[in-house]
């Protein structure tokens, strides 16, 4: 997937009056690249789109212009864009009680290796989990995780022969498997090459 470069982004102006529609644009595809895993775990698969919004968020709420503080932000966000070869993911843990969430984020803790997605009549593929920087010490895990699920030749021909994909979670305190929505496949099968 080509990654953001300067010219791809609206100026601060120009995002305030197209905002409303570009958000809308941008909400309505994110429906389909979102996926419960039971009641907790949420993931939510990335592609060009969403990192453009999600940078041009930062820039409106940061009130960001300068050329440095732009490539910073694409520095941050342009590794979450899929690369043809593989699907990224925000992984949320979510427990609206804050006490339940402390506790459970102790119980959870090495959740964001335990992920995995799966073509039908494929071996799982677990999520290669932050890259960037460790997200969980000997205490918790944190509530976000940012996943990475590198596929192969055979399984991106499945897809596109039609094969179902799941998605799911196997640790030792939080299990679950969800099957990806048509509408939702059809869009990961976008981010491949």
């Amino acid at each position: 997937m080509n990654k953001l470069h300067p010219e791809d982004l609206y100026s601060l102006e120009n995002y305030a009056r197209l905002r409303p529609e570009f958000r809308a644009q941008v909400l309505a595809h994110k429906t389909h690249r979102k996926l419960a895993i039971g009641d907790h775990v949420t993931l939510l698969f990335e592609d060009r789109l969403t990192m453009q919004y999600q940078i041009q968020e930062m820039l409106r709420v940061e009130r960001i212009f300068e050329p440095e503080e732009i490539a910073a932000e694409l520095e941050a966000y342009n590794p979450l864009i899929p690369d043809g070869r593989n699907w990224k993911a925000t992984m949320l843990i979510e427990y609206p009680d804050p006490e339940e969430r402390h506790q459970a984020l102790a119980r959870l803790r090495g959740i964001e290796d335990q992920v995995w997605v799966r073509v039908e009549a494929c071996d799982p593929v677990m999520g290669i989990a932050d890259e960037d920087l460790d997200r969980s010490n000997d205490e918790k895990t944190s509530a976000v995780h940012f996943l990475r699920f590198e596929l192969t030749n055979g399984m991106i021909a499945a897809l596109r022969d039609g094969a179902s994909l799941t998605a799911g979670c196997g640790h030792e305190a939080y299990t679950g498997t969800a099957r990806v929505s048509e509408a939702g496949r059809e869009s990961l099968i976008a981010d491949l090459d």
